[in-house]
Order: C-alpha cells, then structure tokens, then sequence
C-alpha cells in the first residue's frame, strides 16, 4: 500500500475534509500537480479544477474553485475558497451560470470583465464535470 499522508480541506464556512490519503491531484496557477507523501514542502495558488483525493484504491472528486496549497512531507492542508462534493452541486445552477459567461464573452461588450467572465465560465464547467 502507499505511503499515506494527512490531508485537510478547509473553507471559511467548515472543515471539508479532513483524513488520510495517498495522492491528491488538483489545479494550481502553475499548471495540474499530483502530491504523494514524502513531497518536497511547497506552497502553491489553487485554480478552479477537479480535486482528486485519492484514499489508497479509491477516488473522491470534488470541485475546487479558488484557494490555497501547503505542501509539508507529511501533512496537506488546502485553504480554499469555495470546495463542494458533486451531490451538492446544483446542476441546473451551474448550467445556467455557464450560459451567462459564455454570453458575456461572445458579446466583446466594453463594459463586461473578460478575465471575471473567464473564470466564472471555468467554475461552471468544473462544477457541470465533477457532476459526470
């Protein structure tokens, strides 16, 4: 079996997760990352994604939209912002959101925030994919 490491999710509203696992995967500014035990500390900026905690043979998904990573050999903490499993996703919601941006970005209107609409769409989509 793999080396397990303790791993804890936390937003401001509660304590998302918080055990041992083997691997998690998730999204940084950087780029995609896959963190074992034993991993060289580090700190990274989460990016909305699917968050992947892997419990030895089994995988938890769970959309992951903003936040923070520290690394310790040892130990995982993730401070984010917004973490939700897929059963409280709102899919209808979260379609509807996607409709919004993809709007706002095909209307090339002076007045909307490309980069928020950008991320908006991204939070949907990963919030419509962890659903699947």
């Amino acid at each position: 079996m793999a080396d397990m490491f303790k791993l804890q999710i936390v937003t401001p509203e509660r304590v998302f997760y918080e055990g041992d696992a083997s691997m998690v995967e998730l999204s940084t500014t950087e780029g995609d990352i896959g963190v074992y035990a034993s991993h060289i500390p580090m700190t990274a900026i989460v990016s909305p994604g699917i968050l992947k905690i892997h419990e030895g043979t089994q995988v938890k998904k769970a959309a992951l939209h903003a936040g923070f990573i520290e690394v310790l050999p040892q130990e995982i903490t993730i401070m984010a912002e917004v973490v939700e499993w897929p059963d409280e996703i709102d899919i209808k919601r979260a379609d509807e959101a996607r409709i919004r941006a993809e709007r706002r970005l095909k209307d090339h209107n002076a007045e909307i925030d490309v980069l928020r609409a950008k991320m908006a769409l991204r939070r949907a989509l990963t919030r419509l994919s962890t659903r699947q």
